[in-house]
């Protein structure tokens, strides 16, 4: 299973306000150059993961972007499921529609695989993913400039 690009844009975005200083609330755009992605898709991001209270994004002189207490303890198996949706794995309703659907059991058994690496990545959170030792590499490569 591959994630949406949405979806891994949505989690590095999460990480590097995980590792974020205390106090610090870098701006959609700092982030958006720390992931190197664009500006336009952060933006996209934070406006889903805020409404999934993932984070806060306040506006004005001090304001940024700023991980929720909720966003650190999140686990990430809910987060993918969020955002990649509760689709099938395969097309068998696209247009057209895949003429073996009727009696597949490719659907059944692509949707228990699906379940499994979601399951997989239930007991992982946020705070998981940038806990020792993945921290001092993230700071590195992500940066942790005050906002």
């Amino acid at each position: 299973m591959r994630l949406t690009k949405f979806t891994d844009l949505a989690l590095r975005v999460a990480m590097r306000l995980a590792i974020a200083d205390e106090g610090a609330t870098p701006t959609s755009k700092e982030v958006a150059a720390a992931v190197g992605a664009p500006y336009t898709h952060v933006a996209k991001v934070v406006s889903r993961l805020r409404h999934l209270g993932v984070l806060e994004a306040r506006r004005g002189r001090g304001g940024g972007l700023v991980l929720t207490e909720y966003g650190r303890g999140v686990s990430v198996g809910f987060l993918v499921r969020e955002l990649e949706g509760h689709g099938d794995v395969v097309g068998c309703e696209d247009e057209p529609p895949c003429p073996l659907r009727a009696a597949c059991r490719l659907r059944v058994a692509l949707r228990t695989a699906q379940e499994a690496f979601y399951r997989a990545l239930d007991p992982i959170t946020v705070r998981d993913l940038v806990d020792e030792p993945a921290r001092p590499v993230l700071v590195q490569i992500l940066g942790t400039r005050p906002g």
